[in-house]
């Protein structure tokens, strides 16, 4: 069985260390609206600001609480982590749930997203996309696990 764009089996305790807290503190952050003050930091970008004089500058510097870049990235990584670290016993079987896992949570986020175009506006909307980032991503970890959980279930009873 080819697995080779798959990581390795280690690395998906790694991500569950990092990836439950950063999901914890994200909605922790997001729903009471907490940036706790040390990481209010002089940043790169593009903000698509104007200078005082009315000048689109495309690099600035403003002052950012980073928090959110910070949990985005490790709720990124260690999901991709998760999500895409071999199964100590990966095979056929494992590849197939992985796959139909995929393929359920690509349709689900793009339903919910479907609906959010038709059902939410404005800055409603924007909050959406945000969490829209990181949906796929979350109904894929769900899905397959649940999935893996089961078919261990149905083994340990056919035993």
């Amino acid at each position: 069985m080819n697995t080779k764009y798959l990581l390795p089996n280690k690395l998906k305790k790694l991500g569950w260390l990092i990836f439950i807290p950063a999901v914890i503190i994200g909605i922790i952050s997001w729903f009471y609206e907490w940036e706790p003050e040390f990481l209010d930091l002089a940043v790169i970008g593009y903000t698509g600001l104007e200078d005082t004089y009315g000048k689109l500058e495309i690099i600035q510097t403003p002052i950012n609480n980073v928090l959110n870049e910070i949990l985005g990235v490790f709720i990124i990584m260690s999901g991709l982590m998760v999500a895409f670290s071999k199964e100590k016993d990966e095979d056929e079987l494992i590849s197939v749930i992985r796959l139909e896992s995929l393929v359920w949570a690509t349709y689900w986020n793009y339903a919910i997203l479907i609906l959010a175009f038709i059902l939410v506006y404005d800055m409603a909307f924007f909050n959406v996309m945000v969490f829209n980032m990181f949906t796929i991503l979350i109904l894929f970890i769900a899905k397959f696990n649940w999935a893996l959980s089961k078919l261990k279930k149905s083994l340990v009873h056919e035993e």
